[in-house]
């Protein structure tokens, strides 16, 4: 099996295992135990990863929550933010392209009585600017983009939405779960307010995540989405998941200090690989921006090729049409359609996401299959008809 679902969920890196199994085997304590060595041993893990995590995008550990995944985390943003600042107003704004835990959450609040404008995107997938700025009213509270799309890689201008909303007096939520530990992040270079993320897309461990929250210039403030203990300074309450959060601060400090290494091993992979099926195949096209995109990230559409029949061709590459999280449904991706493609080109699309441990050897071999199982189902068609 070759491994190109890498948006979908990393490899967990065998460093990051080891870094874990002391918290699942001496240290199994409860960090919320105050009263014995085994909690202060749990709680003091939790710490040092929460300085890690805070380190690889330039936060402040007490500006760390630790949550169980990026789509908890979005849930907390949107809707802990629309409750606190339920006085000042009723109105968020999002993009079309975002992930469903952001657009479903936004569904949610809409069924409560709030108001929600979800904003186009171009053709690359790119929020523009002025209809942004339109949307925006005396009762908006939050602006949530994407800082990189999971299904066609592209980069949203985070610094100057962000500095649209400091205008405006307005909230910045972004789901940073593709761009986290592929790309430099700083939250104080690009002025977000809220950052979803998690541990999974890293080469960490899955079932734990983290909530960025601004301490100051603003301090946000949040509803908490789950009672409890009063755990995590009160956002969320839980007992923490110590060995997830120790694998999540040595996946970070992996990234931290590995990041460039692998972008460039990716980003040239990446290109070799749409090379390869680019030469060896007419009828196929990019999906989202050309040069503003993840460097790990491929979405490539293929004239008169079902996706999904190609993808059964290949039994021996793991890959994916869409969304990890919305591969159960029947429908086409929402993020091709918002592009502006037909339900016939999105179902030609086919996403390639690699990651730190992909070979140049695989890759070879993935757009060899591609091309090889792409024409022979076009010799099957009986007859082409024109999809991209």
């Amino acid at each position: 099996m070759i491994y190109l679902d890498n948006n979908a969920t990393t490899k967990p890196d065998p460093r990051v295992v080891e870094a874990m199994l002391p918290s699942l085997r001496e240290a199994y304590g409860n960090a919320a135990s105050r009263s014995h060595p085994f909690g202060w041993a749990a709680e003091e893990a939790v710490e040092t990863a929460r300085g890690r995590v805070a380190a690889l995008i330039g936060a402040d550990p007490r500006e760390i929550v630790w949550t169980s995944g990026a789509t908890e985390s979005d849930n907390l943003a949107l809707k802990g933010v629309a409750e606190a600042y339920a006085d000042r107003g009723d109105h968020l704004v999002t993009a079309a392209t975002e992930h469903k835990a952001v657009l479903d959450a936004a569904r949610h609040l809409e069924r409560q009585g709030k108001r929600v404008t979800i904003l186009p995107v171009d053709k690359f997938g790119v929020v523009d600017l002025d209809a942004l700025r339109d949307s925006l009213t005396e009762r908006t509270v939050l602006v949530s983009v994407m800082l990189a799309n999971n299904e066609v890689g592209t980069l949203a201008p985070l610094a100057e939405i962000s500095r649209l909303c400091r205008e405006h007096g307005i909230l910045f939520h972004t789901d940073a779960t593709q761009g986290v530990g592929k790309v430099p992040v700083d939250v104080e270079a690009l002025g977000v307010d809220l950052m979803s993320f998690t541990a999974h897309k890293m080469y960490g461990p899955k079932g734990v995540g983290a909530l960025y929250v601004r301490r100051r210039n603003p301090r946000v403030r949040l509803t908490a989405q789950m009672d409890g203990g009063g755990h995590e300074r009160g956002m969320r309450s839980g007992t923490l998941n110590v060995p997830g959060i120790v694998g999540f601060g040595a996946a970070a400090e992996l990234c931290r200090q590995e990041m460039a290494r692998d972008a460039a091993h990716t980003c040239r992979l990446r290109d070799r690989l749409h090379e390869g099926i680019q030469s060896g195949l007419d009828g196929v096209a990019l999906n989202g921006h050309p040069t503003e995109r993840l460097p790990n990230t491929l979405n490539l559409r293929f004239e008169d090729v079902e996706a999904d029949a190609l993808l059964l061709g290949m039994p021996q590459v793991a890959l994916s049409s869409g969304s990890a999280c919305t591969s159960a449904s029947v429908e086409p991706s929402h993020v091709l359609r918002a592009l502006g493609l037909t339900d016939a080109q999105a179902r030609s699309s086919l996403r390639f996401s690699l990651g730190r441990f992909t070979t140049e050897e695989e890759i070879d071999r993935v757009a060899e299959r591609v091309v090889h199982e792409a024409a022979r189902l076009r010799r099957l068609a009986p007859e082409r008809v024109l999809t991209a």
